[in-house]
């Protein structure tokens, strides 16, 4: 007893492994106890028995083995864990339960077997079971056989897997034990009940004693359906329905159970496959060609026995298929064609699809052959016939049977007829779509009629099946010629057919019940409505083409064909006839006059006419009566055009207005067509020619115009036909035309001598192109290439457009072609159709069998040779008949040829066949398509890549559908080369996502599929993965996930976890055009544009629009199946929702105390998984599931984490929700919601983004008002994921980002965002890079430079590398960011930048110097509160544009403007001071002393206080200071606007101010601004207007006009002229010459007129200009033009011309011009072009130019040239110094003169050198002082008398070796100086100090109006208030700072004009700045660069601030 006390003391999972069997019978009985006792089935509690469950059916002690096995059943009953101990458990059963003498035991064995399969295990189980079969004690057998036999009797064979159990059933029934043999027969009968006779074919084998008893079973078996009885946990639903019908006691679904029972189990699947091929005697190929027919009989024999056997293995049969075909097409005896055609048939039967490749083959042969009269052999091809039928469809081998139904044999007719009607029996109406219905409709007809009577019959026959199998309604529409008779007995026929189904039609009604036909009864139930509704019908569902139709086209919804024929066949009346009928509708007079000789009176006859036609109703217009009245004497001869045109408009009315037959209208074409061309009634005879195309349709109209306008010789008439048949078809459409009919015509008006003619040929051609596309072009490869060139021209234009959609034409049916079929149409008939039309040629009889021979030689070269000759016969044929004989075998064997060069062309000949064969290309797929499969397997890249190339070829021809069904796919998946199933996968991966529908055997490519997952090879895995979620978006997730069931479950988990992850990312199914639109694209204006793009292209996009709600309204009625289809889809859905909801009341977010902190130690310490990933692992998900399991409702938790990403985004709206009143718990869980937002940065869904960021920017508003601060945790595993963020493509998404990121420093230090930022600097995406960069510049200006982690200089070196990136946004970016940092130290920056490269540096600096400089504090806290504004979240940093940007910011700033007014008031500003009090106090006390009250008008007089300096306050400001200036640049921003229209307006306002003298002057300081944006607008002119032909060249004419007339009234005033800056003059000059060139411009209608304009322009802008900047202008431009290689020499000349003509004015203008500056940019030319390389120029006009230009400045400035040379370094080293001497020299020779003026030249000269020796002593004498401290106020006087006495005195050798900080000293003490002398008005002009004039753009007070950052519209005009006021403090600066170079830099800086756009538009942007600006002006007018490290420099700042103050 002791012992048992020791095992007592143990846990219960302890005690069942004991090694005692009473502890363990022990611990078995407390399981038992503690399994009923837990109620949740995933308790954990269930996990510790796991690995106990075997042991619990194993136990040794048959006593403990009992109750173990009662508490395993119980375990496996209610764990949710239970399945993963399936195979062990069951194994354990069957070798240690089954074999126990206890019933019991066995009992509970079988027990648990069926609780395992209940709980979805049934694979596992029977596999184990069947494994159990093998054991040598014959009880287990037993028990195993009688297991199985229940878990079927009790679930039945859904579930059961029978084949395997078949399978095993013979040999159990030859087993010796009797017991098995009895329980093998239990078996048996068990499942004869569940799949009848099925059973019989693997049974036949077995003992006949046994096989008779089965029988007599089987016969007492009841015939009612077996019920599933037991269910699957799965099937609770099921289980439900079950116990309810067993209560009512009914069993009503038994017919339906019935059915889906026989429809699922195939005898053919039970069967083992056998395989023959090796079987075939080994003579079998010698002895079937013997000559003797015994030899052949034997060999047949032998075949015949093999082709017995009900399934045969998959192998290559086409050896063995092609000599069966030559017995049964060749062979004379007869009785061996019989046997052959068994051997067919049988094989066909044994491969079933398989076959399908041999299919097209064989039936050509066999149907050759019914010519044979005898029984038996026709009985042997029937039944050889129908078995290939059902390997292929019908598609694939209708050309081969339409190719005999006009065959002369009668016999041929009447089986290729029985045929097709006994293949209809097994087709249903979507698989006998119309297209294919069409043509062997048509075949019948003409049967039907035929001299034979079983001719006629079999087609009755065929033609009744038909209309069982589709309904009478998509029957009747092709038998429209038939007359009642016939039609009666082919009704006759349908009632007589039984369908495969096996129901007897009867009546229409009886199709209800046919599975094959379950499509049909929509068809068949509508006739009864049509005649009254499908007025309405048509448009909602045709999109409307009744709308434009007249009523009277519309005969009745039914068929326009019926009416349509029985009017063809209208019957020519005689003239007396038509007269007397004339006479009853038209007035006597009208009759009498219609000949008279007056015209007037015919014309009043006319009149008449005419008004009788108006009146008269539809049903009593005689129209044949009429026409030929109106054809009567003089007819169409008529003399007088208004009569004539009255006439063709009758027509045309008679045509709209009655019933108008082709014979009506054969009487008029002929006279309309002749007038046609004529100028007077040429359109009215266009009108009554589209109204007769409307009433007897296009396609026959247009022939019979077109073949009678070529039959006349007229030109004019036949281009104008072709002129009208294009536009005809544009509004018809191009259903139904003949193009064949057309092609000759139009060739022979290719060809025509008369240019028009060639003209509208082409056009027709373009319009054709619209519709055909590509194959259209095939016709006319023989025309001569120019012609050829012409016609290519035109399709190239017409590349990309998609056709209208038709606006007129009656249309055929209301409502006929519904839902599946018109897709069908549509899918088939597309392309089909207008490859039909292409002439064909039959080159079978040119593959001889010596040239397939050859193909398959074995000498390689001689392969080689017979490829080559089929290359040639397809390349001569161009475009061939499906029929290609033996070529397709032959071609089969070389695609895996051992010469790899073979067979890369045997790939190329089968694209050649793809395009030559067209649609036609389908029959062939199986037979040459798939092993274009198998090569994609090559080992050799090249091979597989034009293999797929190949593939593709002819994939686009035929489509998908037929590579998709049967096996051969699946078996090519199966194959173990990676090659190949990479390929293979990948090709899928890219074809499935396009497809709206497969057929249901892509579900075999499944397992194959999930074995690549598992591939040894990575590429192989990846390409599985990919095609996975296209695999799924077909077959769905249900699906492939029971196909899991088979894998291993090692396996299974694995693909079961990737099945979820491409659940997540499946693609929507292309959404199915609209029904009718897509079928007829007849849709009036709103709907045209959906219907007129093919509808193949359809995005997966359109699936996610609202599910058809609103649309559905209207088409309720003749949409019937389909609406109601999408009605009961989504039923379900909202029935779940309603539970749901009542579970989601009450709080979504919990509060979990300390939570937060509990996860942040966790984390630390390493317990769980640190957020930190590239992209997020399963791992990661499952653990934040877990985490947020806690905190948030379950409802919502199951939202989050749904596959589904509309959960996610009704999830997200729930927590936007919930988020104000939860604020608490939101806050306490922030991490993990934060953490889950992360996960949707990954996904690609857009609409989850954009809700992700919305909940986002509240919840940092929401934590900002709460004053939260993130912790590093939060913020670390957050942050760095939303800066990838920053980077996506989407501008909206980077905008809202750039939102959350400003809202984020409110809740986290910048300081420590700032180093996130840098890190999402390195990121390889340059707009994220650029972005982050661009954030750290906001952050530096906002929070200056303490933000920089870890150091400033540290974080602006790694800023700094990005000036030299790639990208132009990330190089602005990097350099705006370093202006901020600028704008917040200064010159420091330059130290912690470190090195720059020289180009990096220069960048830097000059984008320094046009920046806006420090901004100061109450602006910045300004800023602050800006971005913080939501109504433009993003605007938070000065951007400098890119230049290609530049066009779209303008418009942004136009749109801005729009919302400033608005949004201005609510913008607190703190430090805000209130300008009024201070304009209108002027004695307002402030630091100031007051100022002596001076008048506007005295303000010119210089002040008392020298330190204080008064500007004049220009004329204007009182004007413009309100809003003048912003209208002007707001404006002028207009100008270069993208619109036409916006522009032209903008212009026309300028326009109006610069013609008033009075108000131009409001343009004064726009002047470049203008310039810049007009060239703009010419630029955007000349690149995209011009070249877009949607635009109207008028408008651009207009625009153009507009333009130089403004420039015209610009340059007229002189004084506004003179204010453009050299670089904009450069600009404009090279837009005005290039639209001088422009070839385009003289197309225009008066275009020479324009360019007349733009010449007179030119001269203007020479004239008035500054002459200075226009000469630069011109001789940069020159420079330019000569340097680039892709300018027109036409261009350099004009700029030389406009240079020679400002050579010609320079005496005049000499005086105003800047030497210094010419002769540098001078200097500059020659430094690119040195007199060598201008000799070398094609032309010697540039060097002439030049010397002309030096020569005449020479001859006006004489020696004096020289002294103008300051500005050039280096000058000692200048060509063009030199060249001055010797032209000085040269003409102080010539001239000879001694006179006074020459020698006073000669002192100044001798003046100068001495000067020049005492220049260095007494410059370096100043600098000396300058540089001691006493003396450095004198020394900088000394220096500025210098300079004024010796301007062009050179100070570069002395400031060059200094620091930056002296020399910028010594230029602002010069400044200080010289303002104190001179005074403001002289310093402002630049003529003083010549060198100080620079062009570089200064930005002006007036142009700054327009802000982009949401500020009020009066920015400006407080700004310029504020320059008033502080003029009138004495307050205003000398100068502005940075509106000069340094003195080291004398030379002037060319600012581009795209420089000075970018300046432009930033102050457009950001006015604010400027602002700042001039108050940091005010504030610090001494502003030192250097850095304050610099204790001297400090002091004399601070002792100049003294001075300056007092």
């Amino acid at each position: 007893m002791g012992d048992d006390s020791e095992w007592m003391k143990l846990p219960v999972d302890q005690k069942c492994e004991h090694k005692i069997w009473k502890a363990r019978l022990n611990g078995y009985e407390e399981a038992l106890k503690i399994f009923q006792r837990i109620q949740d089935e995933k308790s954990p509690e269930w996990g510790k028995y796991l690995g106990l469950i075997k042991k619990f059916v194993t136990d040794s002690n048959a006593v403990a083995q009992l109750k173990g096995l009662e508490a395993a059943l119980a375990y496996i009953e209610n764990a949710h864990v239970a399945g993963k101990t399936t195979g062990e458990v069951v194994s354990g059963v069957v070798g240690k339960v089954f074999n126990q003498p206890k019933a019991r035991a066995k009992e509970l064995g079988t027990d648990i077997c069926l609780m395992y399969i209940e709980i979805e295990k049934a694979e596992v189980v029977q596999d184990e079971l069947i494994k159990g079969l093998d054991n040598k004690n014959p009880k287990i057998v037993v028990a195993c056989v009688e297991t199985i036999r229940k878990a079927l009797c009790e679930f039945g064979s859904k579930i059961i897997t029978l084949k395997p159990v078949v399978k095993v059933l013979p040999k159990l029934f030859e087993s010796r034990e009797k017991a098995v043999r009895d329980e093998a027969k239990l078996l048996a009968v068990e499942i004869y009940r569940w799949i009848r006779d099925a059973l019989r074919p693997p049974l036949q084998n077995i003992n006949s004693v046994q096989l008779k008893e089965l029988e007599e079973e089987w016969v007492k078996l009841p015939t009612a359906a077996p019920k599933q009885t037991r269910f699957l946990r799965s099937q609770q639903d099921l289980k439900a329905k079950f116990e309810q019908q067993q209560a009512a006691g009914g069993d009503e679904a038994d017919g339906d159970d019935e059915e889906e029972t026989e429809v699922q189990v195939d005898p053919y699947e039970l069967l083992e496959a056998v395989e023959i091929l090796s079987k075939l005697p080994k003579d079998f190929y010698e002895k079937i060609e013997a000559k003797k027919w015994q030899e052949r009989k034997e060999a047949l024999e032998a075949v015949e026995a093999l082709t017995k056997n009900p399934k045969l293995e998959n192998g290559d049969y086409g050896d063995l298929v092609r000599a069966l075909k030559k017995v049964v097409g060749k062979d004379a005896n007869v009785m061996l064609v019989s046997m052959a055609a068994k051997c067919l048939a049988g094989l066909a039967a044994g491969l079933r699809k398989k076959f399908g490749t041999y299919a097209g083959h064989v039936v050509p042969t066999i149907l050759e052959k019914f010519k044979e009269k005898k029984p038996q052999v026709v009985q042997a091809l029937q039944e050889a016939i129908d078995a290939v039928f059902l390997t292929t469809t019908l598609q694939n081998i209708s050309e081969d049977v339409l190719a005999v139904m006009d065959n002369k044999n009668p016999s041929i007719k009447q089986q290729a007829s029985l045929f097709l009607a006994r293949s209809f029996r097994h087709c249903t109406p979507s698989t006998l779509p119309k297209s294919v219905l069409k043509p062997f409709c048509a075949a019948f007809l003409k049967q039907v009629n035929d001299s034979a009577p079983e001719v006629r019959d079999a087609a009755f026959e065929a033609l009744g099946t038909a209309m069982k199998v589709v309904g009478e309604k998509a029957v009747n529409p092709f038998l429209a010629d038939i007359d009642k008779l016939k039609l009666e007995k082919i009704k006759e026929c349908a009632d007589k057919v039984e369908l495969v189904g096996g129901k007897k039609g009867g009546s229409a009604g009886g199709e209800k019940k046919e599975k094959p036909a379950a499509k049909a009864p929509p068809p068949v139930e509508a006739p009864a409505k049509p005649s009254g509704p499908p007025k309405k019908a048509p448009p909602a569902k045709a999109a409307g083409p009744l709308k434009k139709g007249k009523p009277a086209s519309a005969p009745s919804g039914k068929s326009k064909k019926a009416p349509d024929t029985k009017e063809v066949v209208e019957t020519e009346l005689s003239l007396e006839v038509c007269e007397e009928k004339a006479a009853t509708v038209l007035p006597a007079s009208c009759m009498q006059l219609l000949d008279s000789g007056n015209w007037k009176e015919r014309l009043a006859s006319m009149e008449e006419f005419q008004r009788a036609v108006e009146q008269m109703d539809k049903s009593e217009m005689p129209c044949q009566a009429l026409v030929k009245m109106l054809a009567k004497k003089p007819g169409w001869k008529e003399t007088n055009f208004q009569v004539m045109q009255m006439k063709l408009h009758i027509v045309g009315l008679i045509a709209q207005k009655g019933s108008f037959s082709k014979t009506s209208a054969l009487v008029v074409l002929d006279g309309l067509v002749d007038k046609i061309g004529d100028v007077k009634c040429g359109s009215n005879a266009k009108e009554a020619l589209t109204a007769i195309g409307e009433a007897c349709s296009l396609p026959w109209t247009a022939e019979q115009v077109v073949s009678m306008a070529f039959a006349q010789k007229n030109p004019k008439n036949q281009a104008e036909t072709l002129n009208w048949l294009a536009n005809a078809m544009k509004e018809f459409g191009f259903a139904g035309i003949n193009v064949k009919a057309f092609i000759n015509n139009v060739k022979t008006a290719l060809g025509a001598t008369n240019p028009a003619v060639r003209t509208s040929a082409i056009t027709l051609l373009g319009v054709m192109f619209l519709y055909m596309g590509a194959p259209l072009r095939m016709f006319f490869e023989d025309e001569k290439p120019a012609l050829l060139s012409q016609i290519d021209a035109e399709f190239e234009k017409m590349q990309g457009q998609s056709p209208p959609a038709p606006i007129r034409g009656a249309k055929k049916a209301g409502g006929e072609e519904e839902g599946e079929k018109a897709e069908e149409e549509e899918v088939d008939g597309g392309a089909g159709d207008i490859m039909d039309l292409l002439p064909r040629t039959d080159i079978s009889d040119k593959i001889t069998s010596d040239m397939v021979s050859k193909i398959g030689d074995k000498n390689w070269k001689i392969r080689k040779e017979g490829l080559d000759e089929v290359t040639a016969v397809i390349s001569e044929a161009k475009f061939i008949q499906a029929n290609i004989g033996e070529l397709p075998l032959a071609l089969r064997g070389r695609l895996n040829d051992s010469n790899k060069i073979l067979v890369q062309q045997t790939l190329g000949i089968l694209q050649q066949i793809a395009t030559a064969m067209g649609p036609a290309l389908k029959q062939q797929v199986k037979n040459l398509g798939i092993p274009i499969i198998t090569v994609l397997g090559d080992s050799k890249s090249n091979v597989r890549a034009a293999a797929l190339t190949t593939l593709n070829a002819w994939v686009e021809q035929t489509g998908m559908k037929e590579w998709l069904e049967g096996e051969d796919l699946s078996e090519e998946l199966k194959k173990e080369n990676p090659f190949l199933r990479q390929e293979v996968l990948g090709w899928l991966a890219e074809k499935l996502p396009t497809l709206r529908t497969v057929p249901a055997d892509l579900m075999l490519c499944v397992p194959p599929l999930y074995t690549c997952l598992e591939d040894r090879s990575g590429d192989v895995r990846k390409k599985a993965q990919d095609a996975l979620p296209t695999f799924m978006m077909h077959l769905s997730y249900e699906k492939m996930s029971k196909a899991t069931v088979k894998l291993k479950p090692a396996s299974k988990d694995q693909v079961v976890g990737m099945l979820e992850k491409a659940r997540a990312v499946m693609p929507a199914k292309p959404a199915a055009p609209a029904k009718a639109a897509a079928s007829k694209p007849t849709s009036s204006a709103p709907s045209s544009k959906p219907t007129s793009a093919p509808a193949r292209n359809q995005t997966p996009c359109e699936d996610y629009s609202e599910p058809e709600p609103k649309p559905d309204t209207k088409k309720t009625k003749p949409a019937g199946p389909v609406a109601k289809k999408g009605v009961v889809g989504k039923k379900p859905p909202v029935k779940a929702g309603a539970k749901d909801e009542e579970d989601r009341s009450g709080p979504i977010f919990i509060l979990v105390p300390n939570g937060k902190e509990q996860r942040i130690k966790e984390e630390k310490a390493l317990k769980i998984l640190k957020w930190n990933f590239m992209t997020p692992r399963d791992e990661y998900v499952e653990q934040l599931k877990t985490q947020m399991s806690t905190c948030l409702a379950k409802w919502l938790q199951d939202e989050l984490f749904h596959f589904d990403f509309q959960r996610h985004v009704k999830a997200i709206g729930a927590m936007i929700e919930h988020m104000e009143a939860e604020s608490e718990a939101v806050i306490s869980c922030l991490d993990l919601v934060l953490k889950w937002f992360t996960l949707r940065f990954f996904d690609t869904n857009t609409s989850v983004l954009m809700k992700a960021l919305e909940f986002l920017k509240l919840l940092f508003t929401m934590l900002s008002r709460k004053n939260y601060q993130l912790n590093d945790n939060e913020a670390s595993s957050f942050i760095p994921y939303l800066i990838l963020k920053v980077g996506e493509s989407k501008d909206v998404v980077r905008k809202d980002v750039r939102a959350i990121l400003t809202m984020l420093c409110k809740v986290y230090a910048a300081s420590k965002v700032f180093p996130f930022l840098m890190e999402g600097t390195k990121s390889k995406n340059s707009k994220q890079r650029s972005e982050c960069l661009e954030e750290l510049g906001c952050l530096i200006e906002n929070f200056g430079m303490n933000v920089c982690q870890p150091t400033p200089a540290k974080s602006l070196k790694e800023i700094g590398v990005h000036i030299g990136d790639r990208d132009t946004t990330v190089r602005n970016a990097a350099l705006n960011t370093v202006v901020a940092a600028y704008n917040t130290c200064g010159d420091q920056v330059f130290k912690l930048i470190g090195n720059l490269s020289e180009k990096e540096m220069s960048m830097l600096e000059e984008r320094i110097k046009r920046s806006a400089k420090k901004t100061p504090a109450p602006a910045a806290k300004q800023e602050r509160t800006q971005r913080e504004h939501p109504t433009n979240p993003n605007a938070t940093f000065l951007r400098k544009p890119a230049q290609e940007e530049v066009p779209n910011k303008l418009n942004q700033a136009r749109a801005q403007n729009a919302h400033l007014e608005q949004s201005a008031p609510s913008i607190p500003k703190e430090f805000q001071l209130d300008l009024d009090v201070f304009e209108n106090n002027h004695t307002c006390a402030s630091d100031i002393p007051d100022l002596v009250q001076h008048k506007l008008d005295e303000v010119l007089e210089p002040v008392m206080i020298p330190e204080r300096k008064m500007r004049t306050v220009s004329p204007h400001f009182d004007d413009i200071h309100n809003s003048t200036a912003s209208t002007i640049n707001f404006v002028i921003s207009q100008v270069a606007s993208g619109d036409i229209n916006t522009s032209i307006q903008a212009l026309a306002q300028i326009d109006e101010v610069l013609r008033q003298a009075d108000k131009a002057e409001a343009m004064s300081g726009h002047i470049d601004q203008f310039l810049i944006a007009t060239f703009m607008q010419l630029r955007l002119i000349y690149n995209t207007h011009m070249a877009d032909d949607r635009l109207d060249k008028k408008d651009i004419f207009k625009l153009y006009s507009c333009i130089i007339g403004n420039m015209l009234s610009l340059f007229s005033m002189e004084s506004l002229a003179r204010e453009a800056s050299m670089g904009v003059l450069k600009d404009l000059m090279h837009g005005l010459i290039t639209l001088m060139l422009d070839s385009r411009v003289e197309d225009i209608e008066d275009g020479q007129q324009l360019i007349r304009s733009v010449n007179l322009l030119v001269v203007r802008v020479l004239e008035k200009s500054d002459q200075t900047n226009i000469l630069s202008a011109l001789l940069v431009l020159l420079q330019d033009s000569l340097t680039s290689t892709a300018g027109s020499p036409m261009f350099s000349e004009l700029v030389m011309k406009c240079l020679w003509r400002m050579i010609r004015f320079l005496p005049q203008t000499i005086n105003s011009i800047n030497l210094d500056r010419i002769l540098l940019d001078v200097h500059n030319f020659m430094k690119v072009f040195p007199k060598e390389k201008l000799k070398q120029l094609k032309s010697d006009i540039p060097h002439r130019t030049l010397k002309t230009l030096l020569h005449t400045l020479c001859r006006l400035t004489g020696a004096k040239i020289l002294d103008h040379m300051s500005m050039i370094e280096n000058r000692n080293e200048s060509e063009l110094e030199a060249h001055l001497r010797r032209v000085v020299k040269h003409s102080t020779n010539l001239s000879g003169l001694k006179s006074d003026k020459s020698t006073e030249k000669g002192a100044l000269r001798s003046d100068d050198k001495v000067i020049k020796a005492k220049v260095s002593d007494i410059l370096s004498e100043i600098f000396k002082k300058i540089g001691s401290k006493e003396n450095t106020k004198e020394g900088l006087t000394e220096l500025y008398e210098y300079k004024q006495k010796y301007s062009d005195a050179d100070l570069e050798p002395f400031l060059r070796n200094t620091s930056q900080f002296f020399q910028s000293y010594v230029e602002r003490g010069l400044r200080m100086i010289e303002s104190e002398r001179e005074g403001k008005g002289r310093i402002q002009s630049s003529t003083v100090i010549p060198q100080h004039s620079t062009d570089s753009y200064l930005p002006s007070s007036s142009s700054v109006s327009i802000s982009s950052n949401g500020e009020d519209l009066n920015a400006a005009a407080y700004y310029e208030r504020l320059k008033i006021l502080r003029q009138r403090r004495g307050l205003e600066n000398s100068a502005p700072e940075e509106d000069r170079p340094p003195l080291s830099s004398l030379r002037p800086s060319v600012a581009s004009s795209t420089d000075m756009l970018h300046s432009k538009l930033s102050q457009l942007k950001e006015s604010r700045e400027h602002f700042q600006q001039e108050q940091s002006h005010s504030h610090s007018p001494t502003r030192s660069s250097s850095p304050a490290s610099n204790l001297d420099d400090l002091k004399k700042r601070l002792e100049r601030i003294k001075s300056n103050r007092q």
